[in-house]
């Protein structure tokens, strides 16, 4: 079973900046991993790659080929975003606080701490350092918190915690001369006059000579200074003095043949007076401009230079459009009640994204029209449950926010969100109608809602209040049964009615597996008394057949075709029943498959401990033959039933930012006080957007107030095997990842060919092999050749033929038809073929609708046209017909 990640669902942004790439393409990061976005299409999905950690800064070069991603470890990877592959690693082995490409895509400048570091932007050479550093500026006193380049790559804005900004100038860094001699008169110039943290420094760009003569600084208090550049109005005699702090060249390193002096450059500042930047001035501050959003603290800004317009978001959820230089408010509204962690303009500067990472909220929002052009939200904690529809083309999600997500599996977006319960939601299950999907939770209901008008049409209740975690429903949607938590009873209700029917007792522990067979009437449930039960609800037998077993039993599941029965129990076995006969047919031991990771506060080794060495969630594939397993772990195990052998471990993450992951833990981070890594020893505000008086009435400045909980704890809550078993889903701490069967890795014979030519295309037609001769035409893709391998095939081959073609060529195929029918006169002949390849392709064909829409919708215009065509002279012949009869029967 050769499945693939493919995408991941239910967080679309978890934290770090978000960048655009070729004006459509929004790139963000989720977790360890990096979500693309296409706004054209309405589609994402996410590379196929892990950092080591939660990735905090992303820059892209200038033409979109690269992408550079730092996590929290401060380990970057840069990408070839075309071809989705890693390039090229590094460590800077401190804390990035900003990381951006120069205009030309030569430099990288990276915030390092203090220091700034200048890198050469590695290229598509194959090199042992593809890295190198070519200038470190070690100018500032506090860690850099914002980066920003001049549109010539010649001088670069930084600014800092020290709440300065400062100029640097990179001219001797591109003419690759001598960069790190030391100079007395290399100090930059500094913007001063901050009286809060440094958020974000930008150049200001004249529209008409597209020179800079402006800077703009922006700090966390809600001030943005305005300082403009008045060039050289003095004379050669004055170079000779002493320089003034408020001279940009002071960031220059002039050096002569060898010698560096204020004579020599004096020379050079004459010959350089054309440059724009290098003019004999100085920076004045020309205005100070306040936000006036206090309490509240600006938490991102970014600047668009052709439009000079300022947007700015505040930790209380606003946000701001300013024009510039004129502060013009725009627009100020709100979107939230949370910090705005990102806020980032496009290339055309029509769209805004805003990224708010407590509630894992992406938004892209056109300001001029005033609309939105994605509107995305995650779940705010992990997802419980997850459930697909019949088709495989929907994909419920339910979490302890209380929501329920429903999402487009192909486009990796949710469409729609529930939000009625009043308590976690714990189980999620599909009608088979595919328009109805039922949800329970710990608040006491089982609810049902309308896919098609978004509502909750019906609620079931109980007399008294419980807490439900299971749910299933029998193949005719008539009984919805539910498993309680707290009163170990199973609930029986009639969907037509809404009315409860009946309650099926017996369990001594909480019910917390829950499945219909899918041939019969027998319901079966798992409980942690160590039993699982089938009961005749329709006959109202009660338990008809109990299963014993030695250890609490965590869930169960019946194969596709009725005759198995497959549960997990507490001592990490997966024990398969025959529930006709009630006998055991096979047993797998797990513990050592799903053994893995040692939490930090584990006072046993990953190999002795003995916690969470179980499954918690099973499925069986669309088949049969495999199953699913997973627990709280970082593995996912496939297992062949038959044989009951492992089969593959899926590592669900890599991501060292949870907890489990290692199974080994460096013994230096543990102190007399605990883990090192639960220390909190961070000094930044809790929460940016509270006042002081405010946290000491919360009480988030008393001692041990906040108690730090630790890192979420990598594991699987729900697995989730899709009806066409095409691919598989599972709910884990990372959020719900996507495996899938791809196509595109096929093994294709014919690629080995290198000479794809029409006289290959005529030899194999020749040699009566229709598929070589189709295949080969389509690769080839010339309209012609492939309109004439068609006509060339008899009809008695077609259905062989459709087997064999590709699923990538589909889409070319379905094309020709359409034109084939505009013009061709073999209408049984082309419709035959349409017919085929729906009856082959159809799964594939309705899992890829959307790319497949474009094609499909020609296909169907020109079917739809020649049936309007044939009725029309079918109704005149008709006419005809009757007219003729009419005047022969008379004499």
């Amino acid at each position: 079973m050769n499945y693939r990640f493919q995408n991941l669902l239910g967080a679309p942004y978890r934290g770090g900046n978000t960048i655009f790439v070729n004006n459509t393409l929004l790139i963000s990061p989720v977790g360890n991993r990096i979500s693309v976005t296409d706004l054209v299409k309405s589609e994402t999905l996410t590379l196929p790659f892990q950092a080591s950690a939660n990735i905090s800064k992303l820059a892209a070069s200038p033409d979109g080929v690269f992408l550079l991603a730092v996590d929290d470890n401060s380990r970057a990877l840069f990408i070839n975003l075309r071809r989705r592959a890693v390039l090229h690693r590094i460590n800077f082995k401190n804390p990035v606080g900003y990381i951006q490409f120069s205009p030309n895509g030569l430099l990288i400048a990276v915030a390092v701490g203090k220091l700034v570091q200048i890198w050469r932007s590695p290229g598509f050479k194959k090199e042992f350092f593809a890295f190198e550093l070519v200038k470190t500026f070690a100018n500032c006193n506090d860690k850099v918190t914002a980066l920003d380049w001049s549109p010539d790559s010649e001088y670069l804005l930084a600014g800092s915690k020290d709440l300065t900004v400062r100029l640097f100038c990179l001219k001797k860094v591109s003419g690759g001369n001598k960069l790190n001699k030391p100079d007395k008169l290399d100090k930059p110039f500094m913007f001063l006059g901050h009286r809060d943290v440094i958020v974000g420094a930008f150049f200001g760009v004249e529209k008409k000579t597209k020179e800079v003569s402006r800077v703009y600084t922006l700090s966390r208090d809600g001030a943005i200074f305005g300082w403009s550049y008045n060039g050289y109005n003095g004379n050669e005699e004055n170079l000779d003095e002493p320089e003034s702090p408020g001279t940009p060249e002071q960031g220059m390193e002039m050096e002569v043949d060898g010698v560096s002096n204020v004579k020599k450059r004096k020379n050079v500042e004459v010959e350089e007076r054309g440059s724009g930047l290098l003019h004999k001035g100085k920076w004045e501050l020309v205005k100070k401009d306040y936000f006036m959003q206090a309490p509240a603290k600006l938490s991102s800004c970014n600047y668009h230079k052709g439009l000079e317009i300022v947007v700015v978001g505040f930790s209380n959820g606003v946000f701001g459009i300013y024009q510039m230089p004129d502060f013009v408010c725009i627009h100020l509204l709100s979107i939230s009640r949370v910090k705005i962690t990102t806020a980032t303009f496009n290339e055309a500067g029509n769209w805004l994204t805003f990224g708010c990472a407590k509630l894992g909220q992406l938004l892209v929002w056109e300001w001029k029209s005033e609309s939105y052009i994605l509107k995305q939200q995650g779940h705010y904690f992990d997802v419980n449950t997850i459930a697909y529809s019949p088709d495989s083309q929907l994909m419920a999600t339910g979490a302890d926010d209380n929501k329920i997500k429903v999402w487009t599996v192909s486009s990796g977006f949710c469409f729609v969100t529930f939000s009625e319960h009043t308590n976690a939601v714990t189980a999620l299950h599909f009608m088979a109608s595919n328009h109805c999907l039922l949800s329970a939770s710990l608040d006491g209901t089982v609810r049902a809602w309308d896919l098609f008008r978004y509502r909750n049409f019906r609620t079931f209740t109980t007399p008294s209040s419980r807490q439900f975690v299971s749910l299933s429903s029998d193949q005719s949607g008539e009984v919805i049964c539910a498993g309680t938590l707290d009163s170990f009873e199973i609930f029986v209700w009639s969907m037509k009615t809404g009315r409860l029917l009946d309650v099926l007792s017996g369990h001594e522990g909480p019910v917390h597996g829950l499945m219909f067979s899918p041939t019969s009437a027998i319901l079966a449930s798992s409980s942690w008394d160590r039993t699982v039960r089938l009961w005749d609800v329709f006959d109202g037998k009660g338990s008809v057949e109990t299963f014993q077993h030695t250890h609490d039993v965590l869930t169960v599941v019946y194969r596709p075709d009725g005759k198995q029965l497959a549960c997990s129990t507490l001592d990490g076995q997966i024990h398969f029943w025959d529930p006709i006969d009630g006998l055991l047919m096979y047993t797998i031991e797990g513990r050592r498959d799903i053994a893995g990771g040692r939490l930090m506060t584990d006072r046993r080794t990953a190999a002795n401990s003995t916690s969470g060495k179980c499954f918690t969630t099973l499925s069986y594939s669309a088949d049969g033959n495999y199953i699913l397993a997973g627990g709280s772990s970082r593995f996912i195990c496939m297992y062949d039933v038959a044989d009951q052998v492992l089969l593959k471990r899926f590592q669900i993450t890599l991501n060292l930012s949870l907890d489990g992951v290692l199974d080994v833990l460096n013994s230096k981070n543990m102190t007399d006080a605990g883990p090192l890594n639960l220390i909190d020893d961070d000094n930044s505000d809790v929460d940016e957007g509270v006042d002081k008086q405010t946290r000491v009435k919360s009480g988030y400045d008393l001692p041990g107030s906040m108690p730090n909980r630790g890192r979420p704890v990598v594991r699987t809550k729900c697995l989730r095997i899709a009806p066409t078993g095409r691919s598989w889903a599972a709910a884990t701490t990372e959020g719900v990842l996507v495996y899938s069967m791809d196509d595109n890795f096929i093994f294709d014979p014919t690629d080995l060919d290198i000479d794809v030519t029409p006289e290959a295309i005529e030899a194999a037609l020749g040699e009566d092999q229709p598929s070589r001769a189709l295949i080969l035409s389509l690769r080839l893709n010339e309209d012609s050749l492939i309109k004439k391998c068609i006509l060339a095939i008899a009809p008695v081959d077609i259905k062989a033929v459709v087997a064999s073609v590709p699923f990538k060529y589909l889409n070319r195929l379905i094309q020709t038809f359409a034109e084939l029918l505009e013009n061709c006169p073999h209408l049984e002949f082309i419709l035959r073929w349409c017919q085929e390849l729906s009856k082959c392709h159809g799964h594939l064909i309705q899992q890829n609708s959307r790319n497949l829409l474009p094609s499909l919708k020609s296909l169907q215009k020109a079917i739809t046209r020649l049936h309007q065509d044939l009725g029309d002279t079918c109704s005149s012949n008709e006419y005809m017909l009757r007219y003729l009869c009419s005047t022969t029967s008379k004499p």
